[in-house]
């Protein structure tokens, strides 16, 4: 999964990007309104934390220009102000969660993981595709109940094709949210992910599906 960050002071966007990607996210940063709302525009991402007050151009724009343009990733807006009148100016322009500064960057990849959750259908925290459990609160991965060992990008694939389970992932979609914004990735390198995602949890739940992408299915048929 993909986060972006944008947020003008490059100390905590720094710390934040760090947290995430010990959580395995891939995280790209803006630390302007412009680069953000270019990034949040034309990339893929599972979600954005956004800051109100950025330089070159506001957050409420950024947000506001995202949702008419038919954008509609999970927001939370990360902000110092914390007047009602704040809030309900972001919740208007589309946010979906707003926290506080100063926090708890636990409390961040919390929120986060609930809104990426509940933005892919599951009310529940805890999804089972077969022998596969993902607790998508915590980030973590069982298989026949006993931990699943995985790297960051297999992380990333899997928890992807988990909240989309019997659904076809394309691969391009696939591959928007597992590599960051200036990684060199080689061309055939989800595949080598997916197969050792394959040895890991059985040849049969992952099916390739020929010129579209994959699927995660507990359907041995």
């Amino acid at each position: 999964m993909r986060i972006l960050v944008v947020e003008d002071d490059e100390t905590l966007s720094d710390g934040i990007g760090k947290a995430l990607r010990l959580e395995n996210f891939a995280v790209d940063i803006a630390h302007n309104g412009e680069d953000g709302r270019h990034l949040g525009a034309t990339e893929h991402y599972d979600a954005a934390v956004l800051d109100l007050g950025l330089p070159k151009v506001d957050g409420i724009t950024v947000l506001q220009s995202w949702r008419t343009g038919g954008h509609d990733l999970p927001v939370l807006i990360l902000t110092a102000r914390d007047g009602w009148a704040e809030k309900v100016a972001g919740f208007k322009a589309g946010a979906d969660d707003y926290l506080i500064k100063p926090f708890r960057v636990q409390e961040l990849i919390m929120r986060l993981r609930a809104l990426i959750r509940r933005s892919s259908g599951h009310a529940s925290s805890r999804i089972n595709c077969g022998p596969l459990m993902f607790d998508a609160q915590i980030g973590h991965f069982e298989f026949n109940g006993l931990p699943l060992r995985l790297t960051a990008f297999e992380w990333r694939v899997l928890s992807v094709l988990i909240l989309h389970k019997e659904t076809v992932v394309e691969r391009r979609a696939l591959m928007e949210r597992v590599y960051e914004y200036d990684a060199d990735v080689d061309s055939n390198s989800l595949e080598v992910i997916v197969g050792r995602l394959r040895r890991k949890i059985g040849q049969e739940m992952i099916q390739t599906i020929r010129g579209r992408g994959y699927l995660l299915t507990e359907n041995n048929n």
